[in-house]
């Protein structure tokens, strides 16, 4: 088992927390300040710096709402449940993220417990070991082991992308599995979503010299673009699973151009993501063109399939489609991939 820098980040913060919470004397908010910590933790510098003010506003706005309704109502576990449910619906209403809603609640939860302590006492104990919690987490975020997102980021892209490849290879030859194949589509869908919100977290990553930062927007744009680029190999390996009857059906000397012109299109895709790790010399990439495939050629064979059905013909338009898009996509990359090796 490997534990990550966020895990280490909440394992620190909790215990600043509990030390802090235990040197003020606070006893009655001691785990208060634990859990406010745990659910204070996030996983870039930007992020936890765009919520802290949110989840503050929160613990105030579910300390007043606790307070109000123990002095008037009273305590009863349906008065806590009833408390959580309006928190809820002020922290939607205000647009609050999911963190500053879970911070009210707790505070909410925390505050409306039975104690023997003077109420107010009680309550201003909780309001501040939250508080406590909160900052913590914000400190240990601001401080510690920010994470490396652009490593991370272009591992996840390649291996994704490797096993894309891999996939639409075996397919294009009729060979693959397609209860498995099925089910690596759907992992390989989630697999992208994990990208983009990777690289949602890269983007908030601060840099503090300009030089630096312009590097940086370049590259944001080259990540994007090798996201897209890896979208499009996904749409493409979609359609020939749904294809993979009626292409195997096809005359067999526009297969075999088929088979050919993606396996060059996917060699082109593989050596650009070489280049960027530096593995193919910079003045190399002017010959990553496609490696002389011609998709566009592909595809007006593709839409002028000669079948007696019909139907056939106009099944294999999406595939086309897709095809023409992942090519366009593929020399974008190495448009932007060649202008940022230039400039770096």
């Amino acid at each position: 088992m490997k534990l990550g820098a966020r895990a280490f980040k909440t394992g620190l913060a909790t215990a600043i927390a509990l030390y802090i919470a235990s040197a003020f004397g606070f006893k009655a908010g001691i785990f208060a300040a634990a859990i406010a910590a745990v659910s204070s933790i996030k996983p870039s510098i930007e992020s936890s710096v765009h919520t802290i003010f949110q989840q503050i506003q929160a613990n105030i706005l579910g300390a007043i709402l606790a307070i109000a309704l123990v002095l008037t109502i009273g305590n009863e576990p349906f008065l806590i449940g009833l408390g959580i449910m309006i928190v809820i619906g002020i922290c939607m209403l205000l647009k609050m993220n999911q963190d500053a809603t879970h911070i009210a609640i707790i505070t909410v939860i925390a505050i409306m417990e039975s104690t023997d302590l003077p109420f107010l006492e009680f309550a201003g104990i909780r309001i501040a070991s939250i508080m406590i919690g909160i900052i913590s987490a914000f400190v240990v975020n601001l401080v510690f082991l920010p994470p490396k997102y652009e490593t991370r980021l272009f591992k996840h892209i390649n291996d994704t992308t490797a096993d894309i490849i891999q996939w639409i290879r075996v397919t294009t030859r009729h060979l693959s599995n397609q209860p498995a194949l099925k089910k690596e589509i759907k992992r390989l869908e989630k697999e992208i979503s994990q990208i983009d919100q990777t690289y949602i977290f890269f983007t908030g990553e601060r840099i503090y010299s300009q030089k630096k930062a312009y590097n940086r927007a370049r590259k944001l744009v080259l990540f994007r673009q090798m996201i897209d680029t890896s979208k499009k190999a996904l749409t493409v390996l979609q359609n020939l699973h749904k294809l993979d009857y009626d292409i195997e059906h096809i005359d067999d000397d526009l297969n075999k151009m088929l088979v050919e012109e993606i396996d060059n299109t996917l060699s082109t895709h593989e050596n650009l993501l070489l280049t960027y790790l530096g593995r193919i010399r910079n003045n190399g990439i002017s010959n990553v063109d496609a490696l002389h495939s011609n998709i566009p050629d592909l595809v007006e064979h593709l839409m002028d399939e000669q079948s007696e059905d019909l139907a056939v013909r106009f099944k294999l338009l999406p595939l086309a489609s897709t095809l023409m898009d992942y090519h366009n996509e593929l020399m974008h990359f190495r448009r932007l991939l060649n202008s940022y090796q230039k400039h770096q």
